[in-house]
């Protein structure tokens, strides 16, 4: 176990619902590492595809991904190996992700247990939320939402140059209504999270409903292409969610107007994709039909996408267009 690891691993868990900006927030933490630092991010998505892990290498983080679902399921495995991994590159710190949909109890239990005692020194948990959402039985309703701040240590309400008054009292009143009060309450733009939020301690809480949910894959293989394919789909379902994602090969151009019209209109909760276009490369980060679209750096990589709802969407029909881009 991490034979190379001489000190306990300084770790946080960065928590939230889908498309609160946790990939972001982590990046620009990322940004404001002391430069004689080598981070590790441990990041979980709910598709298959796995596209944030191809942000957060940009920025020079060691980074493993356990897509397919919440990383904490099938006794933990993917999580520990995938930890494991990590540690092995004796790291100066440790940030982990896990998927929007995901429960943070066996997370942290994890993290707290005998087999990580000496390799790992838990602080805080930060869970982001957008405060918009607080006005959505949705969300307020969602027993991973509730839980997922429940036991977080700071609470962040993230885009709150996007909201209202309102909005920010609704955030006010939920997070300070919480049993045990949280050690720090943030208010950022674009995931500005304060570095110093990291150092703050861990504080035993209590989750109302605990983690209730399984997946269909138990091995949770890796997602990649095999030799001559030139793309691949995977699809998966869970905690009341569906998602499809796609891959694929590093040659793949597609037409960058057309692309972000189509993402643009997809009706969708939940789009996240890194793509080959003719402009250069892209990624699209989509919440409810509002499209982000940043440049990233990343060469021979492939190109995936993932979308995510409630219910099925037309994916035959989805992948149709996205092959006639590249017919």
């Amino acid at each position: 176990m991490a034979e190379k690891l001489t000190k306990q691993v300084p770790t946080n868990i960065i928590t939230g619902f889908l498309g609160v900006g946790k990939t972001t927030a982590i990046l620009n933490l990322l940004k404001q590492k002391p430069a004689d630092e080598n981070w590790a991010v441990l990041v979980n998505e709910f598709g298959e595809v796995g596209v944030d892990g191809a942000f957060l290498s940009e920025q020079g983080a060691l980074v493993k991904e356990v897509p397919g679902g919440c990383m904490c399921c099938v006794a933990g495995l993917p999580m520990a190996i995938g930890i494991n991994a990590l540690l092995a590159q004796n790291p100066d710190r440790l940030l982990i992700e896990p998927t929007g949909l995901g429960h943070p109890k066996d997370i942290i239990g994890k993290l707290l247990s005998e087999h990580y005692e000496n390799y790992i020194a838990l602080n805080a948990t930060i869970t982001l939320v957008d405060p918009r959402n607080f006005a959505d039985e949705k969300y307020t309703t969602n027993q991973n939402f509730q839980d997922q701040i429940a036991l977080a240590d700071v609470v962040v309400a993230n885009k709150i140059d996007m909201c209202t008054e309102q909005d920010r009292a609704a955030f006010d009143d939920y997070v300070r209504a919480a049993e045990i009060p949280k050690l720090a309450l943030g208010y950022v733009e674009q995931g500005q999270l304060d570095p110093a939020w990291l150092m703050l301690p861990r504080v035993n809480r209590d989750a109302q409903f605990g983690h209730h949910h399984s997946h269909d894959d138990d091995d949770m293989p890796a997602f990649e292409l095999e030799p001559g394919e030139t793309f691949r789909r995977k699809e998966n379902k869970g905690q009341g969610y569906v998602s499809c994602g796609w891959i694929f090969e590093p040659t793949t151009v597609f037409p960058f107007d057309v692309l972000y019209g189509l993402f643009a209109n997809l009706n969708a909760e939940r789009v996240k994709a890194v793509m080959k276009t003719d402009d250069g490369m892209f990624a699209f980060n989509v919440v409810n039909q509002m499209v982000t679209v940043n440049p990233v750096s990343l060469d021979g990589v492939e190109s995936r996408v993932e979308v995510i709802d409630k219910n099925p969407l037309p994916w035959d029909e989805l992948e149709d267009i996205l092959l006639s881009f590249i017919a």
